[in-house]
């Protein structure tokens, strides 16, 4: 039986074809199939779009680097009940879109789905650290923060009205910023967001192999929240008093975004 629900995953990307080419064959042998797979070459000198090509992804051109600026585009573009996020250094577990779908299927109140990491290319303890202390403890912080669970840009999906009421709201053309943290800054308890500890995404460890690199990313958390600072702020007073969940009711980045 085909599901009602459309599910597109967005992959921006840049310089990355090698990882890139990894995550698209993952994703061509999920149980339940993507109905389209975006990828957003992101300034890309590689053959990364080539890749996206031959493996029939759709691609769009992204001249602003920066993650923000190409998972935008991405999403904009998504023609999907469901839109899936992934970055070219993913590579799902063949049961990822079906969990996804069958996650938003069941609870209608669910705007927003996300989980955590399993980094491949280090040590046991340096995946440990990374996905407890990295991802992990910057969810418990943004919980604490904000009242709801941080969104792992590399493993989520929203509701597509859940990306048409903040779109134009998040600093999508700020490359400096973490797009999955600001999302979620502009995201509201009633968006309906949950984290999903069986919901893990393999990711490469990257980011965590060096301190020069660990510390970039860390630092692009204070002017992410300086850019959306009232939002932030005053999320705590004002989140219980939005309505429901309306489907309830019927600097330039270095090549693979700073590895």
């Amino acid at each position: 039986m085909t599901s009602p629900m459309r599910i597109v995953v967005v992959v921006p990307c840049r310089n990355d074809a090698t990882l890139l080419e990894a995550c698209l064959q993952a994703l061509a042998v999920q149980t339940r199939p993507p109905d389209g797979v975006i990828v957003v070459d992101n300034g890309s000198t590689d053959d990364s779009a080539a890749v996206a090509r031959r493996y029939g992804a759709e691609v769009y051109p992204e001249p602003r680097v920066g993650v923000w600026p190409a998972a935008a585009h991405g999403y904009d573009r998504a023609d999907a009940d469901l839109i899936a996020r992934l970055d070219a250094d993913s590579r799902p577990h063949p049961d990822w879109i079906e969990r996804l779908e069958r996650a938003f299927t069941d609870d209608p109140g669910l705007g927003v789905l996300t989980g955590g990491a399993e980094f491949y290319g280090i040590d046991r303890i340096g995946a440990f650290l990374g996905a407890h202390w990295y991802i992990g403890g910057g969810r418990v912080w943004v919980k604490l923060w904000l009242g709801i669970p941080l969104v792992f840009g590399s493993n989520f999906a929203m509701r597509r009205a859940i990306w048409e009421r903040v779109r134009d709201r998040v600093r999508r053309d700020d490359p400096r910023i973490h797009d999955d943290l600001d999302l979620t800054i502009h995201l509201r308890a009633s968006d309906g967001v949950r984290w999903d500890p069986d919901l893990r995404m393999p990711v490469s460890a990257r980011p965590l192999t060096s301190v020069k690199g660990l510390a970039r990313r860390v630092w692009r958390v204070l002017p992410t929240f300086a850019a959306s600072w009232p939002d932030g702020r005053f999320r705590a007073a004002v989140r219980d008093d939005v309505p429901a969940a309306p489907w309830a009711d019927g600097e330039e980045l270095s090549p693979g975004y700073g590895r």
